[in-house]
């Protein structure tokens, strides 16, 4: 196809400018495997949902980590059952069997409730990633478990069963049954207690690391649909309509577009009324290579792209974007007057070396540098919905009225957006829009009618995804956190009894009691803090291609992250506390 590709590209040689004939050695083909989906597609979200399948490891190692604890509790307390199994003989094998089936059992019953969760919670992803106000709602994607999904589940909740389920039988037997026997006091058991403290450091550390990428995700969002995208969203009404498959033809357009804008607004309400190709952030422009007259015409390797627009009269003041220099397009721009353009900051910043652009001149083409007049330069805006966290690219706006009317650009001709300004706390109703334009043509299609408000939030719709999804694991581990702290507090406090009530005996007051079992517990939440900051700073790389310039290592939020976590387990260890110092001496000492 390479070689078919040259043939091509040698035949249309004559039709080839300067620039196209030297980058001719450079032209090339990329084939990629249809079964591996639409290349572009999965270079789009391949990053996401990485990041995704990264959080859903932190949440699946946090829950397995809680079981983990579960089983070695389990196991210690039948340590003498099992001790006194060994001791009459009974093979390691079988005595490791019963734990082990029941933490695969407990993983597969996890995994088929996981999936009923799962079908549910897809169905929900979908309805957030997909809103009725994007254009979307109706897409074909099927949240229905497929084969490979169930397999997928089944061998991950057998795999976790087996890996947390084996150590904790297998420290279960590592007991001397003669020492297992004696009756010691039950302050005395240390066996487990590394792992447990362990496991509960990791889950704090894996939970301040979601946390934290939460609250950067979420930050970061909240500053991208808060920038200044250069033009107003209030009071602003989009419809998307297609003239082509209504049939119209190009000496039908100019007129069409007229009686449209004449029917508009006429509605009681409406203030001013503009039609272009894209309105902003809608999800295309067309682009072109931009010459200037007087300027050395760009090389091979220049870029001399820009994006533009075409637009009707007044288009800038019913988007609400304000004309820095010169004028914006008017009434006077038609098809016999010289023919205009208005440029953005970006383009006179990439083609006019920020020289006063009004007056200047450049073209579309080679040879051509003269075909348009910049008469007005505009506040830079998000035209494109590409690079929304960069500075904006040089962009020009041209009047419909001096469009070239022909079948060889006859995709640039149609107006596909009609941009409707109401007046200040006026109504505007959707039924209304249409009737306005069923007036006009009761066949021609209507593709949408939304705000511009809406239209901007479409453009967000996949980090606004992702941040609620992260924010929900990061809830999701911060309460499975604190479950496997209080879990352990509450153990750890049982097996002190004893010596709670020597102390409280002895005088010791109450506060005390609780500062004690307090301490060991913070103690491990501290080791957790330090070893989740130093996952989380390491997961800033991970996180700064979709943070869009912004800091992925904000202290502050890093810092709400570890205060927000410290205050959890402040709560999940005071309860078991405040329960072992609340018990009478006399009880807690016959309890042994």
């Amino acid at each position: 196809m390479r070689v078919e590709l040259k043939q091509w590209l040698r035949s249309h040689w004559g039709e080839m400018s300067a620039n196209d004939r030297a980058k001719f050695p450079n032209q090339t083909l990329y084939l990629s495997s249809g079964g591996g989906g639409i290349t572009s597609m999965r270079e789009q979200y391949e990053h996401w949902l990485l990041i995704l399948m990264t959080v859903s490891g932190f949440v699946l190692l946090i829950v397995c980590a809680n079981v983990a604890n579960l089983m070695l509790v389990r196991g210690m307390e039948r340590r003498r059952q099992i001790s006194l199994s060994m001791a009459l003989g009974a093979q390691t094998s079988r005595v490791v069997r019963q734990p082990l089936i029941e933490s695969i059992l407990l993983s597969l019953f996890g995994g088929a409730t996981g999936l009923v969760v799962a079908f549910a919670g897809t169905r929900l992803i979908l309805h957030f990633a997909f809103p009725s106000f994007s254009g979307f709602a109706s897409v074909p994607i099927s949240a229905s478990p497929s084969l490979p999904v169930l397999l997928f589940a089944f061998v991950t909740s057998l795999l976790t069963g087996v890996a947390f389920g084996i150590a904790p039988a297998w420290m279960a037997t590592r007991v001397d049954p003669i020492e297992a026997l004696r009756v010691a006091s039950r302050s005395s058991d240390r066996s487990g207690s590394f792992p447990r403290k362990t496991l509960v450091v990791l889950q704090a550390a894996l939970s301040l690391v979601l946390l934290s990428a939460s609250g950067l995700l979420t930050s970061a969002l909240q500053k991208l649909e808060n920038q200044d995208f250069g033009f107003d969203q209030d009071r602003r009404i989009v419809a998307n309509i297609n003239p082509r498959l209504a049939g119209y033809r190009t000496n039908q357009l100019s007129s069409l577009y007229r009686r449209i804008h004449d029917s508009i607004a006429s509605i009681p309400g409406v203030s001013s009324v503009a039609l272009c190709q894209y309105s902003p952030l809608s999800g295309g422009a067309w682009g072109s290579g931009v010459w200037v007259d007087g300027h050395h015409p760009p090389g091979p390797m220049d870029d001399n792209s820009a994006s533009w627009d075409r637009v009707t009269a007044g288009y800038f003041d019913v988007i609400g974007t304000p004309i820095i220099k010169g004028r914006g397009l008017s009434e006077q721009d038609t098809a016999t007057s010289r023919n205009v353009a208005v440029i953005n900051e970006a383009f006179a910043r990439k083609f006019f070396n920020n020289e006063d652009p009004i007056g200047k001149h450049f073209g579309r083409k080679p040879g051509a540098s003269r075909e348009f007049e910049v008469v007005g330069m505009a506040k830079d805006a998000r035209y494109v919905t590409f690079n929304l966290g960069q500075p904006s690219g040089p962009f020009f706006f041209l009047p419909e009225a001096q469009a070239e009317y022909s079948q060889g650009n006859l995709g640039s001709l149609f107006l596909h957006d009609i941009v409707i300004l109401t007046r200040p706390r006026a109504s505007l109703s959707i039924a209304q829009v249409r009737q306005a334009m069923a007036s006009v043509d009761p066949n021609l299609p209507i593709i949408s009618i939304r705000t511009l408000r809406d239209q901007v939030a479409t453009q967000f719709i996949q980090q606004r995804l992702i941040a609620r999804l992260t924010s929900f694991f990061g809830v999701l581990s911060l309460v499975l956190a604190s479950i496997g702290l209080y879990g352990v507090t509450a153990y750890n406090a049982g097996r002190r009894i004893n010596e709670v009530g020597v102390r409280i005996a002895l005088g010791a007051k109450r506060r005390s009691v609780v500062a004690l079992i307090l301490r060991g517990a913070f103690a491990l939440i501290a080791c957790g803090l330090m070893l989740g900051l130093a996952l989380a700073f390491a997961a800033g790389p991970v996180l700064k291609g979709q943070l869009y310039g912004f800091n992925p290592y904000d202290p502050m939020v890093i810092a709400i992250a570890a205060v927000v976590l410290a205050l959890s387990a402040l709560i999940a260890t005071l309860i078991p506390a405040l329960r072992a110092s609340s018990i009478s001496p006399a009880k807690a000492l016959r309890s042994e």
